[in-house]
């Protein structure tokens, strides 16, 4: 992060705590990181105040989310104005689970060879804080009309619609319910949706329970 001048590192619920003076020996000086670092408790906290969430995964998975390289990214950033990204990692060993996903509303892949497309999460780091380092110049599209919503503002819309559909007995079948849930945080994600879109949603489903 240091090498590409990245300094906001955000930790979910860290298994050995924090601080932590392990970190300190590999963190090779750039100690300003570590003691900059900001501690959550759930990945939904660490990431409500951004627009743009990229989860980094190897494998395939069921979401039909935008999947971007890590060259990709800066301009996939780029074009949706002036966003606050956040690239999500998950532990070394497991990876990101189908729960931490669901909060993405992007994915990021690196093209490696099939055969042996093992990386660990130091190397996955390295990569993708290269090219955004390489592409952090590109021109930002500023129009306040294109402001995309932060995270926890979608989230908050998506509890409501949640709420809603359990009143009128939607989730019908107990054992599908998570698997609808997440497909509909990942077609909100997938929407991009701008401040003034989730506003008119609101505004949509307070008519909706009116009548």
């Amino acid at each position: 992060m240091g090498n590409f001048a990245l300094e906001d590192l955000r930790i979910v619920a860290p298994r050995d705590g924090w601080p932590n003076a392990e970190a300190e020996a590999p963190a090779s000086g750039a100690t300003w990181i570590l003691e900059r670092a900001r501690l959550f408790d759930t990945v939904q906290e660490a990431v409500a105040d951004c627009q743009l969430v990229a989860a980094t995964t190897a494998r395939e998975r069921s979401l039909s989310l935008p999947v971007f390289s890590p060259a990709e990214l800066p301009t996939a950033a780029s074009q949706r104005g002036s966003v606050q990204t956040a690239v999500l990692f998950g532990p070394e060993a497991s990876g990101l689970s189908n729960e931490d996903l669901a909060v993405a509303n992007a994915l990021i892949s690196v093209p490696l060879n099939p055969a042996f497309s093992s990386l660990n999460l130091a190397q996955a780091v390295l990569l993708i804080a290269y090219e955004w380092f390489q592409g952090e110049t590109m021109p930002t599209l500023p129009d306040a009309q294109k402001a995309l919503a932060e995270r926890e503002a979608v989230d908050n819309l998506l509890r409501r619609l949640v709420e809603s559909l359990d009143q009128r007995q939607f989730f019908g079948v107990t054992e599908k319910r998570p698997t609808v849930e997440a497909n509909l945080y990942a077609l909100f994600g997938k929407a991009q949706l701008t401040k003034g879109e989730v506003g008119m949603l609101h505004g949509i489903f307070r008519a909706l329970q009116d009548r």
